[in-house]
């Protein structure tokens, strides 16, 4: 007989540094119950408008380092028609960036395990040169044997 486990948790994160970063091992760390999940599926959604929430390649930091340079390139700051600039010149571009990519992800769980591939990894995306913590809300669902 299975069961089904429903989970709802609150990860805030600390500030970072504009850029790119892996959070796979906290959003794990939040949320040990994913170990019990035979098959399921975790949901995170950011409370934010100006970082965002991708899964790309885990190994290599010039991933990460190349994905914030094209984005700055394709997305610039102190473009003359931006009206949205009350917080800055990255204010307005933050927003953008943030839904080109997105703020939220579903992952599958397969036998305790994020269903991610050898080479991926949660990343977060701060667009913001002072972004502050961040918020995730964890959605956890599926079957416990």
């Amino acid at each position: 007989m299975t069961n089904s486990v429903w989970q709802s948790e609150k990860i805030t994160l600390p500030a970072y540094q504009r850029g790119f970063h892996l959070i796979t091992d906290r959003i794990v760390e939040a949320i040990p119950s994913i170990s019990r999940v035979e098959v399921g599926l975790l949901h995170l959604w950011l409370q934010h408008t100006s970082a965002s929430l991708t899964v790309n390649e885990n190994a290599d930091p010039t991933v990460r380092q190349d994905m914030e340079v094209f984005l700055n390139h394709t997305v610039k700051e102190d473009t003359p028609y931006f009206q949205h600039t009350y917080e800055g010149s990255d204010d307005m571009p933050a927003h953008l960036k943030s839904s080109l990519l997105g703020c939220q992800i579903t992952i599958p769980i397969q036998q305790g395990k994020l269903a991610l591939g050898t080479w991926q990894g949660i990343m977060l995306g701060e667009h913001r040169n002072n972004g502050g913590r961040r918020t995730i809300i964890a959605t956890l669902q599926g079957t416990v044997a």
